[in-house]
């Protein structure tokens, strides 16, 4: 979904979908807000300039997380890794591109091509070896480390997020939201609302209703709450993402324990039945497509 506008904060309705984004898909949410992040954008800088936010190539920041394909730098441990297998099929199963669930977008960064699949309770990304064709026996890949069995756990949990996602209901629903996911929503608007230029007494009024807001004092509550929501959103925003991605530590470079956050998915949506068929794509260096029958689009 694109938002012409930023800042239309007022409706809550626009910001129900962050009820069940994952932590990347939060991460990148904070991260398109940032208006520096936004200039560098506009100016579509090098590779150097995209990876000072942490990303491999540029994405569009008026694409929110369910339509957004930011590939993170380095790769984050939920990142399921595809290879050859050297068994026969009679072994190993065969890669089967369209037999992946819900809507599936194809990105090329100029070393890795990555699926991501998108429905409800599904939300993952695919990272595809050079070698591998459809219909070849594949096999998952982990990388080896201390964090090898932490490691073997995460990818357990996003194959079976894929797994239970290629049922054949038509709609999905999702259980109450929880306490995180509620800040999260709340610490978004509050944070568009600081950069429309909003006070924190306005801020209240939309986030609470003007009968709580009422009660505005210096020493007040409310007038705290609201403070806190744009300092964590605004620190979130300029760096503080990162945690969202890799958790507050590191070894050897890769992520060592990772924040909790709400699952991904959505409210309520119709899952259709993947196209059938080839497609094929030009030589540009970052390409995608959301199904079979729409034309690919590189970056501008």
């Amino acid at each position: 979904m694109r938002r012409s506008d930023l800042y239309e904060w007022h409706p809550h309705a626009g910001y129900l979908y962050a009820l069940l984004l994952g932590a990347p898909a939060l991460a990148w949410e904070y991260l398109r807000r940032n208006p520096e992040y936004r200039q560098d954008w506009r100016r579509q800088g090098a590779s150097a300039a995209a990876g000072r936010w942490g990303l491999r190539l540029f994405e569009d920041p008026e694409l929110d997380a369910r339509d957004a394909c930011p590939i993170w730098t380095p790769d984050l441990e939920c990142v399921l890794r595809l290879c050859p297998d050297t068994d026969s099929e009679d072994v190993a199963a065969p890669f089967r591109l369209w037999n992946l669930p819900g809507r599936k977008q194809i990105v090329f960064d100029g070393h890795t091509l990555s699926v991501f699949v998108r429905q409800p309770g599904c939300n993952a990304r695919l990272a595809l070896a050079a070698s591998l064709a459809d219909g070849m026996p594949f096999a998952y890949v982990v990388r080896p480390g201390q964090l090898l069995h932490n490691r073997t756990l995460m990818l357990g949990g996003e194959l079976k997020k894929i797994e239970r996602s290629t049922s054949h209901a038509i709609a999905a629903t999702i259980p109450r939201p929880t306490a995180s996911a509620l800040l999260e929503m709340q610490t978004l608007q509050a944070l568009d609302g600081h950069l429309a230029g909003a006070s924190a007494h306005e801020i209240a009024d939309v986030l609470f209703g003007s009968a709580l807001a009422n009660h505005w004092h210096a020493d007040s509550g409310m007038r705290s709450k609201v403070r806190r929501l744009v300092r964590r959103g605004s620190q979130l925003m300029r760096g503080g993402y990162r945690q969202l991605l890799y958790g507050s530590t590191r070894q050897q470079g890769r992520p060592g324990s990772r924040a909790k956050r709400p699952s991904a998915g959505r409210l309520t949506s119709t899952i259709l039945p993947p196209p059938v068929g080839d497609c094929s794509a030009g030589d540009s260096d970052r390409w995608r497509q959301t199904q079979c029958d729409i034309p690919f689009r590189g970056n501008p």
